[in-house]
């Protein structure tokens, strides 16, 4: 009896599809679109929104709890308000901490004058922070590699570093890994603090739950303008946008990981004698460490998705020169600085993920020389790289020694080779990608966006909140409305729209392509390693990167955005779809060939259907990465919010206007979310596979 009603719900979940679909095309039709129709558009009951943010900012930056400040320049005290001082004393801090990891790296004199007055320095030629050689630093990142995980990590360690040395991006690389070596550690800190809190709190994870959910779907450029408006222009602001962006991870994992620390742990240190502290700094955190570990790991990654964003805002390095190629549309130097963001990324992602994987030996009974191998290997390569660069002194003669550090844009270049092979396809193949374009704005692109421009809000609620009610029930019904009743009552719906729009092509095209290419690549081992190698490097690719091919191919166009979305959306479809494939139980697989069906049958009625939730949390990150790429596309020209997102940083009001906007698209993201991460789950539990 339970089989068959079973039998009869999944039967009945497309007819009520249908029935929602009719409905939805029937209120599309019967409601013309009106001003001061509500059926059509909900008054914009929330428009005072961005004012209220941008007044209650304002208050606090230039009204609130003003305190007498001694100001040298007039020699006498001058009020100023309390909330400006402590930003732009957190700014001047911040900075420092920057200036002086960077001069470490490339030297300098900032820290310097810090603490004494650029008259020293004047007085005193010597008083220069030297900077390390590009060799030494590749030596210790090989060692620091080898240390972690063996000769194949210490290989792709020197190789990738002496890759942005001899290619002239030493120096902005260095800039943008001391922007990175600031904000992670706070991040990692942060994260790791307000985790601790809310596992030993249940309320504060209630509180922090849905500012996370909003915070890692919410648009980049959404925490740039009140960081601007906070904390002024520069490093300084750009790594706080960064803090902000790249903490929610590490709570998440670091909460995920004391909480799945084995009862007998606890009881076991309890019954010790641990006090609640040493509980926790020494039984839960190192229980814990493997998932604390994975968080910096995440921590790390989204710190270097940030570096050309953070650009926008002042931030010096790879991301600012990227921005400069992309400007120019000089796509060999764009994908040279690219390849160098994805190489300090793909270092920096291993020995994260080694050094959580990495098991120590705390019984080895080790000499004095083997305890401190590492250190005595990197002092080694200090002194080796040092004598290097005083015989290089001597040795070139063109103004800088290439064993030192190489200038920026001094090194070798491969940007003509990139740049003719555009242009050949340009020249070649214009009168294909020009019909291409043409047939995909008029034919496709314009006609979707006019239809979803023509939706009621009344119809688009049915739509979304019965899908939500089929897959999920009632509760996630009501909690999808809500999103969307944000966005309605807001000014920016149509604008939503259209972003829905272009998110939704590329999802589609994303979600097909990436299942057909995961399926066919997962019935192989060599296959499938290499498919998710090839997944790895396009995630770690900067987004802006994959605009600049498209601009040069199709112009500035609805048509350049979306595939760049496509291509970059393609990849979590892909991953997902493997990896769902390849954890259906081998056992199944041999009953279904025993049972005489073909490969292909074999998918259909086995394969799939078992990996089918695991491939829809794949589409769930489908939508998330097209949201983000759409919003970034604004950058070169769209209607949607991500345009709106980026004309409010340049704003003096902008504040509220960008949250607003962030919210929007955040929404839009949990929504979907919410729909298909609930569903999988279910399915995933009612297969066994939970």
């Amino acid at each position: 009896m339970s089989l068959t009603s079973s039998s009869l719900s999944i039967k009945s979940k497309p007819v009520q599809f249908a029935l929602l679909l009719v409905v939805f095309l029937i209120l599309c039709y019967a409601i013309a679109p009106a001003d001061g129709n509500y059926l059509w558009r909900l008054p914009a009951l929330l428009k005072d929104i961005p004012t209220w943010v941008n007044d209650f900012v304002g208050g606090l930056m230039f009204d609130w709890f003003p305190i007498q400040v001694y100001d040298p320049d007039i020699d006498d005290y001058e009020s100023k308000p309390l909330f400006r001082e402590i930003t732009r004393a957190v700014s001047s801090g911040v900075l420092f901490i920057i200036d002086f990891v960077r001069e470490l790296l490339l030297g300098g004199q900032k820290t310097i004058v810090a603490f004494t007055s650029w008259d020293f320095i004047s007085e005193n030629p010597w008083a220069e922070w030297p900077a390390l050689p590009w060799t030494v630093i590749t030596g210790w990142a090989a060692i620091v590699g080898y240390k972690l995980q063996g000769k194949r990590l210490a290989l792709i360690a020197a190789l990738a570093t002496t890759y942005v040395a001899i290619f002239g991006q030493w120096e902005p690389s260095m800039q943008t890994l001391s922007f990175i070596l600031v904000a992670a550690p706070v991040s990692v800190l942060l994260g790791l603090l307000l985790g601790i809190w809310a596992y030993q709190n249940r309320y504060v994870e209630i509180a922090l739950n849905p500012l996370l959910n909003v915070a890692q779907t919410m648009p980049h450029y959404s925490y740039l303008v009140p960081v601007i408006v906070l904390f002024g222009v520069g490093d300084h602001a750009a790594a706080l946008a960064t803090i902000i962006f790249a903490t929610p991870p590490m709570v998440r994992l670091t909460l995920l990981g004391l909480k799945n620390v084995p009862v007998e742990v606890l009881e076991a240190g309890m019954m010790n004698g641990c006090t609640n502290r040493q509980l926790l700094l020494r039984v839960l955190i190192p229980t814990a460490k493997r998932d604390v570990l994975i968080g910096v790991n995440q921590v790390v990654m989204q710190c270097l998705a940030m570096t050309v964003i953070a650009s926008f805002i002042g931030a010096q390095g790879l991301g600012s020169n990227l921005m400069i190629a992309l400007n120019s549309l000089k796509i060999g130097t764009g994908i040279e600085i690219g390849v160098c963001i994805v190489l300090i990324a793909v270092v920096l992602d291993k020995m994260s993920l080694a050094w959580a994987n990495k098991q120590t030996d705390y019984f080895a009974d080790l000499s004095f020389l083997e305890r401190h191998s590492t250190l005595i290997a990197m002092l080694a390569v200090f002194v080796a790289g040092s004598i290097l660069a005083a015989i290089g002194s001597f040795i070139f003669e063109e103004g800088f020694n290439y064993l030192y550090v190489i200038p920026h844009n001094k090194g070798i270049t491969t940007a003509p080779i990139w740049q003719a092979a555009v242009d050949w396809i340009w020249d070649t193949f214009f009168f294909v990608l020009k019909g291409f374009n043409e047939f995909l704005i008029t034919k496709i692109l314009v006609p979707m966006r006019d239809a979803y421009l023509a939706m009621p809000v009344v119809a688009t609620f049915l739509l979304v909140m019965g899908i939500a009610y089929i897959l999920d029930g009632l509760r996630s019904a009501l909690i999808v409305g809500g999103f969307l009743l944000f966005i309605a009552f807001s000014e920016y719906w149509d604008r939503a729209l259209i972003t829905a729009y272009m998110a939704s092509f590329a999802v589609i095209v994303s979600a097909a392509l990436g299942i057909t290419i995961g399926s066919l690549c997962a019935r192989h081992e060599v296959a499938s390693k290499s498919i998710l190698l090839v997944c790895d490097f396009f995630q770690t690719f900067p987004a802006f990167i994959y605009l600049i091919p498209v601009i040069m191919l199709f112009g500035i166009t609805d048509t350049s955005v979306i595939i760049a979305a496509v291509v970059y959306a393609t990849v979590p479809a892909t991953r997902y779809t493997v990896e769902g494939l390849r954890s259906v139980p081998p056992v199944l697989q041999d009953a279904g060939s025993m049972s005489g069906v073909t490969r292909l049958q074999r998918w259909v009625s086995i394969e799939l259907p078992l990996a089918f939730p695991h491939i829809m949390l794949g589409v769930n990150q489908t939508v998330i990465f097209a949201l983000f790429m759409v919003i970034i596309g604004a950058f070169i020209g769209t209607i949607d919010l991500g345009q709106m997102i980026l004309k409010a940083i340049s704003e003096s009001r902008g504040t509220g206007i960008g949250l607003t906007l962030g919210l929007c698209v955040a929404f839009i993201g949990l929504a979907v979310d919410q729909i298909i991460r609930n569903w999988a789950q279910r399915r995933k539990a009612a297969l066994g596979l939970a």
